[in-house]
């Protein structure tokens, strides 16, 4: 889709930590907005807070944004590097009659705030309607924006709806610091205006910036863009996402085994539906979204919802690509790993990859692929190997012998076989057989346990148990 003057969202983190659930999806729905109208998504690093955006700070967002698969077009750009663009955009102001110089502090400001909230109205600096004189000047003092005192600025939300906020309520905000530092009002609009942002889609907890953004930019003489806030992410029960919730950051989604195309899925379906889909492409995502569509209230994260996703993303994955985010899981873990442990691994992944809602639950589930012969018995599990069981292990291990074709399905067929000339259930063969492939470690059917270990692996850790029998 295309327009005249195509549509640029953008994403404008503060780098002061780590990139939060709650901005991903942020980033996600201005992604997916630029790609469904054929427009751009831009990144801005918010870096006014020298103490706190540190190198390491910006990295981890880049990496969060990266490993989520959100890629922004051109080159991110940094606030802090555009201070001479807020100063010129704070003289035109001046200039203009829009601003003023302010002195006022302490008990005097104090004051005022009283006498202003007396007066039912917002904070109105006494220097707005005094003269001010070169020595007046030659001390420090910030910069106020001159803001209507009647009236009232209309919003029309693309998301919360039309939004009016009465004029007497906003009070005269501060442009630049007495250090000569642009305010975070005053810098956005001006980053926005000049990296052509036509929609700003952010949290709702900014919508009372919008009002007062809205006048800077009439002030100014520059398009307003469209405004469109969105609800907070709240946990389970309904309250603000915090630690008690569980995972909060990109990185942590990550570290718990969810895949990046799962996360995509999921946070787009947080406040935002098509239809009954739950679960659909990045192409059909980019297709369907709309942010007039995203809704007002609150959503909530689920993880059994999470997790039903994640699954369905483990099952698409590639072979390939699951062992080694696999490995990645056990590295982390230091875990010993063997080349033969990951032959095996790579090469069973396909059997087992349903078998976990998360990666690291995957890993568990391959657990018993990567252990040393001779495999440690589990008490419990030892418990099974009587006389009669070993001596019946042993048959069977002919009978495994003699099998050509190494696959689950054939592999099921030889034990059913197997049990039926024994006279014996299953109960009797497959618990005492896992006891010996696996140790008392959890792992898929039989059939599919011995065909993910493979042929020569399997006869060896047999071998391990009933040797003293021969």
């Amino acid at each position: 889709m295309s327009s005249v003057n195509p549509v640029v969202t953008r994403f404008a983190p503060s780098p002061t930590g780590s990139l939060h659930i709650g901005g991903a999806r942020t980033a996600l729905f201005n992604y997916l907005y630029a790609k469904h109208t054929g427009g751009k998504f831009v990144l801005r690093i918010e870096d006014t807070d020298r103490e706190r955006s540190t190198e390491a700070n910006v990295q981890v967002i880049l990496d969060g944004l990266t490993w989520l698969g959100l890629t922004w077009d051109g080159e991110p750009t940094f606030q802090y590097a555009r201070g001479e663009r807020h100063r010129a955009a704070v003289d035109q102001l001046l200039a203009e009659g829009k601003a003023y110089p302010c002195w006022l502090a302490g008990d005097e400001l104090a004051a005022a705030k009283d006498a202003a909230r007396a007066a039912g109205h917002a904070l109105r600096s006494p220097w707005r309607d005094r003269e001010v004189t070169a020595e007046n000047l030659a001390r420090p003092h910030v910069i106020r924006f001159r803001g209507p005192l009647n009236g009232d600025t209309r919003i029309q939300d693309l998301v919360q709806g039309p939004v009016t906020l009465r004029n007497r309520e906003l009070d005269d905000l501060i442009l630049l610091r007495s250090d000569g530092v642009p305010t975070y009002n005053l810098a956005v609009i001006v980053d926005d205006h000049e990296m052509g942002v036509t929609h700003v889609i952010r949290g709702d907890d900014h919508l009372n910036n919008a009002a007062r953004q809205t006048l800077l930019y009439q002030a100014l003489g520059w398009p307003v863009p469209a405004f469109a806030h969105i609800s907070m992410i709240h946990g389970p029960d309904g309250g603000k996402l915090s630690k008690r919730h569980g995972a909060q950051a990109v990185g942590e989604f990550a570290d718990m085994g969810y895949l990046p195309e799962a996360l995509r899925n999921y946070l787009a379906r947080l406040g935002w539906s098509h239809g009954d889909d739950e679960l659909f492409s990045d192409q059909q995502a980019a297709d369907w979204f709309d942010i007039a569509d995203v809704n007002k209230g609150a959503a909530r994260l689920d993880w059994d919802k999470l997790n039903h996703v994640n699954a369905h993303y483990i099952r698409l994955a590639d072979d390939d690509r699951l062992a080694r985010l696999v490995t990645e899981v056990c590295l982390r873990r230091n875990e010993p790993l063997d080349e033969a442990s990951l032959q095996r691994l790579y090469g069973a992944i396909g059997l087992m990859k349903d078998r976990g809602k998360t990666l690291v639950e995957l890993a568990d589930q391959c657990a018993f692929l990567f252990l040393q012969r001779p495999v440690t018995i589990e008490e419990k599990a030892r418990s099974l190997l009587t006389a009669e069981t070993l001596e019946r292990l042993a048959r069977l291990r002919t009978a495994l012998d003699q099998e050509a074709s190494w696959s689950p399905e054939s592999l099921d067929i030889r034990l059913k076989s197997f049990a039926e000339a024994e006279a014996v259930g299953m109960g009797k063969i497959g618990p005492p057989m896992r006891a010996v492939l696996t140790g008392g470690q959890p792992s898929p059917d039989l059939g599919r346990t011995l065909a993910a270990l493979g042929r020569s692996e399997v006869l060896g850790r047999m071998d391990d148990v009933l040797s003293p029998l021969s």
